[in-house]
């Protein structure tokens, strides 16, 4: 991957603001997740590697919905990292901070968000080079976590993941958040069982829709 290409990839994260860790137990769920993602307006996928058949997930996903921008998570190997850029992942991203993975995978020049908790471990990753900081798990210390860390280290560009719903992003948001990762209450594993799609739609656009609101006051201030 160029740097060009994945500069245009950050880019496009933190113009979307939201990235959706979808984490499934089936990969004949996988497409039409996605495309429920999609629709509802939640156009950043991650597919993490818990998934079964996340890898070949990726590549059937880009090809039906072109506009969505997918990328793989749960990313704890060089291996995995291999496999998800074979796939064509446009972006990784990982539960903790392995700096030798971190490394390797920007070496690729594919933007990689490694996990991260502590302030040492935030400003080691962005010290890594990581375009972008995983902050998991999230809800544990809520916004303030984000307020705090950023407070003395302003520069870091953090993406809270876990907790993160359509009632809680404006506060995280707020905070200081360039992007969040929402999972489980996006696709709820009932809903993904049922086959209740549209319910699948109707919490991104829910998402969506606060985080425009979100940006529009924002703009206003």
């Amino acid at each position: 991957m160029s740097t060009q290409t994945a500069d245009r990839t950050v880019d496009k994260l933190l113009e979307e603001r939201i990235v959706a860790v979808v984490r499934l137990q089936s990969q004949a769920t996988c497409l039409p997740v996605a495309r429920a993602l999609v629709e509802g307006g939640v156009r950043v996928i991650e597919m993490t590697m818990t998934t079964p058949g996340a890898v070949e997930a990726i590549p059937q996903i880009q090809q039906a919905l072109p506009e969505a921008l997918v990328g793989a998570g749960s990313v704890l190997t060089e291996q995995d990292v291999d496999k998800c850029l074979a796939a064509g992942a446009a972006f990784l991203v990982g539960p903790v901070l392995e700096p030798t993975v971190v490394q390797y995978a920007l070496s690729k020049g594919v933007p990689f968000s490694p996990g991260t908790f502590t302030p040492s471990e935030a400003y080691a990753a962005h010290q890594l080079g990581a375009p972008l900081v995983k902050v998991f798990p999230a809800a544990r210390l809520g916004p303030k976590l984000i307020s705090d860390l950023r407070a003395p280290m302003p520069f870091l560009r953090l993406m809270p993941t876990g907790g993160i719903t359509a009632e809680t992003v404006e506060a995280f948001l707020a905070a200081g958040a360039a992007a969040v990762g929402a999972g489980s209450w996006l696709t709820p594993k009932d809903a993904v069982i049922a086959g209740r799609f549209d319910e699948i739609r109707t919490r991104a656009a829910a998402l969506r829709e606060a985080v425009d609101r979100f940006e529009k006051a924002e703009r206003r201030t």
